[in-house]
């Protein structure tokens, strides 16, 4: 007979035992029960998928590549370039332009806008008929400023007088 372990409890004896089973015990190695030799698993046969139904099934001719894991330490950089914004009056300014990307001071177009129509209207009122009426549209401080790039002709920006 083989001797007993630690784990073991002897008739008699008390019933906790007084230390862990070793390795070896635990592992049932050098023991009266040899475990099997690795073999096929009873049922499953190589090169065959099992079905839903249960039946085996061909596996397909062909094997797609697994997708990449995304990886969750991976960082990515961008660049983002912040502009102060810009307010515009009657006067050219100097920017950056956003189309094109280039340092500029802008070209001013003038163009009748509401205080320009109201200064007409109110010279109509007052009698001046004759065509004095219509000297607003020729006072630039009368009229709104458009704001152009003069690299690329866009328009950047509008001042309007009301």
């Amino acid at each position: 007979m083989s001797a007993l372990g630690p784990h073991n409890v002897v008739p008699g004896a008390s019933i906790t035992p007084n230390a862990p089973p070793s390795y070896e015990e635990t592992m049932a190695i050098n023991s009266h029960f040899p475990t099997p030799p690795p073999g096929p698993v009873p049922g499953i046969v190589p090169g065959v998928v099992p079905g839903a139904d249960g039946k085996g099934m061909n596996p397909p001719a062909y094997y797609s590549q697994p997708l990449p894991a995304p990886n969750p330490n991976a960082i990515a950089v961008q660049t983002v370039y912040v502009q102060q914004p810009v307010t515009f009056f009657d006067r050219p300014v100097q920017m950056c332009c956003p189309s094109c990307n280039k340092m500029i001071v802008t070209s001013l177009s003038f163009n009748a806008g509401a205080l320009t129509w109201l200064s007409c209207g109110s010279l109509c009122l007052l009698g001046c008929i004759a065509g004095c009426c219509f000297i607003p549209f020729c006072v630039d401080a009368l009229q709104d400023v458009d704001h152009y790039c003069p690299n690329c002709k866009a328009l950047l920006g509008t001042y309007k007088r009301l």
